[in-house]
């Protein structure tokens, strides 16, 4: 998976900042931490690799296993996954389990040089020791050396001043470690996995006026409340709204291992976090996942059950999409042109095939960037061992106008209950540019 790329320092404060990071900040690395009071799961090697997502970014579509090579976009410039594999060159095949535990827990390279934070080393700082040997053991023994360099990172300046992230990871890392605040082994699990190798908060957790992020764990009312990834808008996993919330534990462990469920269907950056990492949680992690993010979401108080709540007022829609009058409106006749045939008058789609239009929350973002990226380019749901089938919707944008296009998605964001703000042409003008 791409992660958020955190940006640091200003061209007017480079040299404050200089000069704290060289009398004040420390530059050494994080020792290895004290296990959590705890038992943790015993993780393989490869497990390991798998929670943490490695191949999400380590590996470019095409490319060898964990060479690097991906292209990481941002406002600033483009940003390359490096070579993780034990080539002694090109890898990291001379580094030492000190070496490797610096760069998850401090974003520190071998030779002393500053990792850009599109490596979460802020929340791999909770990896538990037992689970970064294994991670090492994983990378120098079982992962085939490859001897290539990806491209070289050139940002513009100041931003390819390295040591001005130095103070920023001062200021934005949390405590390393993981504290179990719970009694329930299955929530400290849980919290574990989501807050530490997972990384969900990396995405799904707003940012500071620094652009750290705004919480770690879930005693701060930030911690996975919602935020941002390019044009999209990452949904809250908190508040009577959330999936969590919504969702039955059964329904949220499908989602996770499969991409898909009877409500919703996985895209955007998920589509690589699930098929590199959470298709491979075991039963019980994957519980413990889903367990904990009810937890959050109701606030420390889930109920045993959950019916999935669906908004009011669905009839008005349906009647007037099935009597498809020759007046009709834009917006409706534009759905039953492209989009009736598999999501239906009713807008329920087909469980675990079509999407819910109805409650979805792409559809309901406050920034529609999300939908019209889906809308205009098409969208895949990944191919995972329990549900093979990578099922893909076709992109409309060759079809559709910007008039066409914003009078069709205002009205999918209106409809059956769904309440949410009109799509511009202007807004799907620059969707398709920013596309391109």
């Amino acid at each position: 998976m791409r992660k958020f790329l955190v940006v640091i320092g200003s061209l007017a404060v480079l040299g404050l900042v200089a000069v704290a990071a060289i009398i004040w900040v420390p530059a050494g690395r994080t020792p290895a931490q004290p296990e959590p009071a705890i038992k943790m799961a015993e993780a393989t090697p490869e497990y390991a690799a798998r929670l943490g997502d490695c191949a999400g970014c380590h590996t470019a579509p095409g490319g060898k296993p964990f060479a690097g090579g991906l292209a990481v976009a941002s406002p600033l410039g483009t940003i390359w996954s490096s070579n993780i594999t034990p080539d002694p060159d090109h890898g990291i095949g001379k580094w030492t389990l000190a070496d490797f535990r610096g760069a998850l827990y401090d974003g520190i390279s071998r030779d002393g040089h500053r990792l850009y934070p599109a490596m979460p080393s802020s929340n791999y700082r909770t990896f538990s020791e037992q689970d970064v040997k294994a991670l090492y053991a994983y990378f120098t023994k079982d992962v085939a050396p490859v001897a290539i360099s990806p491209p070289e990172t050139k940002l513009s300046f100041p931003f390819n001043q390295r040591w001005g992230l130095r103070v920023w990871e001062w200021i934005a890392y949390p405590k390393a470690g993981f504290v179990p605040s719970f009694d329930d082994p299955v929530l400290n699990r849980g919290a574990y996995l989501v807050e530490g190798p997972g990384h969900c908060g990396a995405c799904h957790t707003p940012r500071t006026a620094t652009l750290a992020q705004a919480a770690y764990t879930a005693t701060d009312a930030a911690f996975l409340s919602g935020g941002s990834l390019g044009a999209w808008t990452v949904p809250s996993l908190r508040g009577p709204n959330s999936a969590p919330t919504r969702w039955t534990v059964a329904e949220m462990t499908t989602w996770l291992t499969t991409g898909r469920n009877a409500h919703a269907g996985v895209a955007g950056e998920m589509v690589s976090v699930i098929q590199h990492s959470t298709q491979y949680l075991t039963d019980d992690d994957a519980s413990a996942v889903a367990t904990y993010l009810r937890h959050v979401a109701w606030n420390g108080d889930p109920p045993k059950d959950v019916t999935s709540a669906l908004p009011p007022s669905r009839s008005a829609t349906e009647t007037l999409l099935r009597a498809a009058a020759p007046d009709m409106a834009l917006g409706p006749r534009l759905y039953l042109d492209n989009c009736n045939a598999c999501h239906f008058v009713n807008g329920m789609g087909a469980g675990g095939v079509f999407p819910k239009l109805v409650g979805n929350s792409t559809v309901l973002a406050k920034a529609p960037g999300g939908l019209l990226d889906v809308v205009l380019n098409g969208a895949s749901m990944p191919s995972t061992a329990a549900r093979p089938s990578g099922l893909r919707m076709p992109g409309f944008g060759h079809r559709l106008s910007d008039a066409e296009a914003a009078a069709l998605l205002t009205f999918v964001r209106s409809a059956w209950g769904n309440s949410a703000g009109v799509v511009s042409a202007d807004d799907v003008r620059k969707a398709r540019g920013a596309a391109q």
